[in-house]
């Protein structure tokens, strides 16, 4: 099963793309020389009215060329080392930062209208339908700086930021020993065999240590840009562009990062036993990913399909039927196969293009979960288009996790109901090992964030020694005294890309918690599903914590977030429970 990519172009050659690029900029242009002469829209609730559909209007079916770049990056995701591909997807976005560039005087002028303006706009019933998209617009609006300085600082960022962290993804990406490289290496640090394990991580110490001086270059480069970044916005704290971008207050992140260290003694906990299973007195760093046996029950593409869903109509006819949609339109590529990227996404672009999911199935218990995750997101999409404006189109990243984690969840527990003890064993166990990652180690690495940018912004400029004992000392809180740090472990800090994009780690963690504790609503009633899907179809049309209070949900609140880190006890519990057993 391919996708079906006609809905966009008909191949790479097809004649339509050139006259679509040229209906963009003929679109994007008649907005720009009608509205960048005027400045009625900024003081007129009616003319503005006028204006923000035109924009919504042009951004569903135009946009800086969505449908063109969308096309070719799905087609660079099927063919990796096609450089005609790569050619026409770089052309595509050039064009797309031409038209961004040249359209965001719209957005700036807006923002920048004196305060009374803003409350007059806010309370115009004609501007009703675009009252979020304002409030957004004007929150931000302190962080804004002048048009001329915003397309500075759009061009610096590439130079500035993201060519010093691809040369460390490059250069680790060259490395090989034994004839296996980084990420084989990677891998076989959680291999069974302990002989292996054991020579793999060594090797991967030795590749962290001899590029821990580069990468010492490297971030603290990173981090005088973004210090540089956040001076020129006057953001007052490291965290705040993005909290602000991902429309989450401070009060409930905190919340979340304080319930999770709370609980940190239920990771140690999981460690512990994961030491047992494996009868070792305590497991060293780089050996928390160990598998604990393995589950054998192989799951073809469709019996994957079915049982995802066979879940999916239980909760709710139509989320099975957006699933048979995504089927019989052709929205999935399954199978691996030569020059295809690896791993797993849902894509979007714009409310008027369709969602496409990739995969790599190979029949393993984690594609049936891959699948599952996907399509929650996909879903999620789904009902955004249906239920919101287009302006409204997206999920914010501090949500974004919900859905897919939510669906997946369910479709686990169903699957793991087939298994014979010792898979299900193996199966609870690498789901803990998950949840471990997803809650407990990203909220870490938040701390660590937070440390690592205050310290540079202290004493400017970091050792990689100074960096690695930070590191240690975040992992240290959440792993306890289950985990051994042995020589080498202080530089795995060096390949983590995660925290480079600066401070969007604690939402794995936020959405898995957020998932859980609807899991639980749904549980306790049924019909709790239609407000989960109120929620994913709301889009960017309200705030999290609006959506939530919507709910009955107040993610301000400590117990809001105890209420999935319970479930993870419970899991916890449970898997403890049968190792007793199988013993």
């Amino acid at each position: 099963m391919k996708w079906n990519l006609n809905p966009l172009f008909k191949s790479d050659t097809d004649p339509q793309i050139g006259k679509r690029q040229e209906a963009v900029k003929k679109a994007s242009y008649s907005f720009i020389n009608k509205w960048k002469i005027r400045n009625d829209y900024l003081s007129d609730p009616k003319v503005l009215a006028i204006a923000l559909k035109e924009y919504e209007a042009w951004a569903a079916n135009f946009g800086t060329n969505d449908q063109v770049c969308y096309y070719f990056w799905l087609r660079s995701e099927q063919e990796k080392s096609n450089p005609k591909v790569k050619a026409e997807l770089n052309q595509a976005k050039d064009l797309a930062v031409k038209i961004e560039n040249e359209i965001q005087f719209f957005t700036l002028n807006l923002s920048k209208v004196s305060p009374a303006t803003q409350k007059k706009f806010l309370q115009a019933k004609v501007l009703a339908p675009y009252h979020r998209f304002l409030t957004r617009l004007f929150e931000s609006a302190r962080f804004v700086r002048s048009d001329a300085e915003e397309k500075i600082l759009n061009q610096l960022s590439d130079t500035s930021y993201r060519r010093w962290v691809d040369l460390i993804e490059s250069l680790l990406a060259e490395e090989e020993r034994g004839g296996q490289n980084f990420p084989t290496l990677l891998a076989d640090c959680a291999n069974q065999d302990k002989k292996k394990r054991d020579k793999a991580s060594q090797n991967v110490n030795e590749i962290l240590a001899a590029w821990a001086p580069v990468a010492e270059q490297e971030l603290n480069a990173v981090l005088e840009y973004k210090k540089s970044i956040d001076q020129i916005r006057e953001a007052e704290e490291p965290e705040t562009l993005r909290l602000i971008s991902d429309d989450i207050d401070k009060q409930s992140v905190e919340a979340m990062l304080a319930t999770v260290e709370n609980n940190f003694k239920l990771a140690e906990r999981y460690y512990k036993l994961k030491a047992k299973l494996l009868k070792q007195d305590k497991l060293t760093y780089f050996e928390r990913g160990v598998p604990i046996g393995q589950v054998k029950k192989k799951w073809s593409f469709l019996e994957a399909q079915k049982l995802v869903s066979q879940q999916l109509a239980k909760l709710d006819p139509e989320l099975g039927q957006i699933f048979s949609r995504f089927i019989k339109n052709g929205q999935l590529d399954v199978l691996p196969k030569k020059g295809k990227s690896d791993g797993a996404f849902c894509a979007h672009y714009s409310s008027t293009l369709p969602t496409y999911i990739l995969l790599n199935h190979t029949g393993e218990w984690r594609d049936v979960k891959t699948l599952a995750h996907e399509v929650g997101h996909g879903i999620n999409n789904e009902l955004t288009r249906k239920m919101s404006r287009p302006i409204y189109f997206g999920t914010p990243t501090s949500t974004a996790e919900v859905a897919s984690t939510f669906f997946e969840d369910l479709v686990l527990a169903s699957s793991r109901e087939q298994l014979a003890d010792q898979e299900k064993l193996a199966m609870m166990m690498a789901k803990l090992d998950d949840e471990v990652s997803t809650i407990f180690r990203q909220v870490a690495a938040y701390r660590f964030e937070q440390e690592l940018h205050r310290a540079y912004r202290q004493q400017g400029y970091l050792s990689k020694e100074v960096i690695g004992q930070l590191w240690q000392k975040e992992m240290k809180k959440y792993l306890g005294s289950a985990i051994n740090f042995p020589k080498g472990s202080e530089n795995w800090w060096v390949y983590w890309s995660h925290f480079r994009n600066f401070f969007y780690v604690y939402s794995y963690a936020s959405g898995l918690l957020i998932a859980k504790s609807l899991q639980t609503k749904v549980r306790e009633n049924p019909q709790f599903i239609q407000k989960v899907k109120k929620f994913l179809g709301a889009g960017l049309s309200a705030s999290p914590k609006e959506l939530f209070l919507d709910l009955g949900l107040d993610i301000s609140r400590p117990d809001f977030w105890q209420a999935g880190i319970d479930q993870f006890a419970e899991l916890l519990t449970e898997t403890e429970t049968l190792a007793k057993k199988i013993k």
